[in-house]
């Protein structure tokens, strides 16, 4: 655990529990200097893992996201929802093509002919008049281009939403660690 995060050490006994604004910005500073001396005088060379010493804890970095750019996220969610669109559109194709193979269509359109007409047997019922194939593609692509627009539109303005909130509160903090291997 780094000297940042401790809590602040009394040097005497009758100092006051709240410290001036100046007090608490040096202690911060030379703790940070002390962590930035400490880190350079590693003796274990840099990038080599393996050589390093056993009992030395992994490095840490504190990182904070402030900004995150609205262009990159929206060619990325754009891209991402035209591929869940296509994934969609094969889904559909092969679920509708799978109960066309099975009859499915079949014994529904001779189950309900059988309780319209009774026993005379000439139906005109058709259920892919309804539900065939073209029209529910058609209506699955429809669906997976509204996706597509929604998608990168709302990804987008949460990007713009989470730049005004890191502006006002400062953004998350990420602890990135080195493995221990």
């Amino acid at each position: 655990m780094s000297d940042r995060t401790a809590t602040p050490r009394r040097t005497s006994g009758d100092e006051p529990a709240r410290r001036s604004l100046t007090g608490r910005l040096q202690d911060t500073l030379s703790n940070a200097a002390e962590e930035h001396r400490a880190n350079a005088d590693s003796k274990a060379p840099r990038g080599n893992r393996a050589r390093r010493a056993s009992g030395r804890q992994p490095r840490r970095a504190r990182l904070r996201l402030t900004r995150i750019d609205p262009w990159s996220v929206m060619k990325t969610a754009f891209l991402l929802s035209v591929a869940f669109g296509v994934v969609t559109f094969v889904a559909i194709f092969m679920v509708w093509s799978v109960l066309g193979a099975a009859g499915v269509w079949d014994s529904i359109n001779s189950a309900v002919a059988s309780i319209v007409e009774g026993d005379s047997g000439n139906s005109t019922f058709d259920i892919t008049d309804y539900v065939g194939m073209s029209r529910v593609l058609g209506f699955t692509l429809l669906v997976s281009v509204l996706d597509v627009v929604l998608l990168t539109a709302i990804a987008t303005l949460t990007a713009f939403l989470y730049n005004l909130a890191a502006a006002l509160l400062g953004g998350i903090e990420v602890t990135l660690a080195e493995d221990e291997k």
